[in-house]
C-alpha cells in the first residue's frame, strides 16, 4: 500500500498502490505478461485494515488476520495500473473483527473480501511511535525533504 486517501475512526480507510514495472514480483508473475498477483492486492486491504485499527487506537493496536470468510477475483492489475483500496469495519464477532475489502482499478473490481482479524497490541510486533510516523507519511501529513 502506497497512500492512505481518507480514514474515520473505526469506520473505513481508503488508500492507493501503485504498480510500476520495477515490483520484483513481476519479473516472474508472470514472464512476457505481468501481473500484480491477486493475493498481494488482498494483502494491501489486510494491511489497510491493520492501519484501520492502529490509527482508530492511537497506534495501541494492530489487527492479525485470522479468518478469510470469502475472495473473489476479478481481473489482472497491470503495471502502470493504480489500485483504488477500500476496507470497511463490519463489527466484532467471537473476538474478532470484520471487514469488508474491495480493490478497483478505473472502476473495475480487481478483488472484493470479507475477512475478520483478532486484535494484538501493536507494541508486541513493532514500535508505535514508528508506525505513526510510517502513517503520517502514508496519509501526506508530513513531507520527507
Amino acid at each position: 500500500m502506497d497512500r492512505v486517501t481518507a480514514w474515520e475512526a473505526g469506520v473505513s480507510i481508503q488508500g492507493v498502490k501503485n504498480i510500476t514495472m520495477s515490483e520484483d514480483f513481476l519479473e516472474f508473475h508472470f514472464p512476457r505478461f505481468p501481473v500484480m498477483p491477486g493475493a498481494l492486492i488482498f494483502e494491501a486491504l489486510v494491511q489497510l485494515a491493520g492501519w484501520l485499527e492502529a490509527a482508530g487506537s492511537d497506534f495501541t493496536r494492530w489487527i492479525l488476520l485470522e479468518k478469510v470468510r470469502s475472495v473473489r477475483y476479478y481481473g489482472f492489475a497491470f503495471p502502470g495500473d493504480q489500485v483504488l483500496l477500500s476496507v470497511e469495519a463490519r463489527g466484532e464477532e467471537d473476538g474478532f473483527k470484520n471487514f469488508r475489502g474491495v480493490a478497483t482499478v478505473e472502476g473495475e473490481r480487481r478483488v472484493v473480501a470479507d475477512f475478520g482479524g483478532k486484535v494484538a497490541p501493536l507494541a508486541d510486533y513493532e514500535d508505535p511511535e514508528e508506525q505513526r510516523h510510517h502513517f503520517r507519511v502514508l496519509g501526506r501529513e508530513i513531507r520527507l525533504s
